[in-house]
């Protein structure tokens, strides 16, 4: 498997924050860590999961990027350069591999239209059905990352 890029690594961080007590996201999915998904029963009761420590955040997070770099190794067939991969574990890591795999973005990517792939992340920018500001910033980072 490819080695994850540091500006992945940094970039998850620097949109999600670390939060080392469960918390619901910003559709109500419980999270922990740095926007580790507990559950996809929405507005679950927080109280089963146990707060967590600094360290098993961090290995967590390693945990779930390794998933996403695994996912994309089987969902993307071209070529990528550090950036593109980049932007695709942060992309990923935040929408989900289901989603992504469903997206007209992989076709875009699978089929070698590199150009257009920014154009279609930046559909990405809804959550519960809103617009939300936040998802146009972290969307414009990748778009960023993946452009250089």
């Amino acid at each position: 498997m490819r080695d994850i890029p540091l500006a992945a690594v940094g970039l998850i961080k620097s949109f999600e924050g670390c939060r080392l007590s469960p918390y619901h996201d910003c559709v109500g999915f419980p999270t922990i860590g740095w926007g580790s998904l507990l559950s996809r029963q929405r507005y679950a009761e927080l109280s089963k999961w146990p707060a967590i420590s600094q360290q098993e955040a961090d290995d967590i997070l390693v945990m779930d990027i390794q998933r996403v770099c695994r996912s994309l190794a089987r969902l993307i067939s071209v070529p990528l350069t550090d950036g593109q991969y980049s932007a695709l574990i942060d992309f990923v890591f935040n929408l989900g591999a289901g989603q992504f795999e469903i997206s007209t973005l992989r076709k875009v990517i699978n089929r070698g239209d590199y150009e257009d792939a920014p154009k279609q992340m930046m559909r990405w920018v809804y959550a519960g059905g809103r617009k939300l500001a936040g998802l146009v910033r972290r969307r414009d980072c990748e778009c960023g990352l993946w452009c250089s």
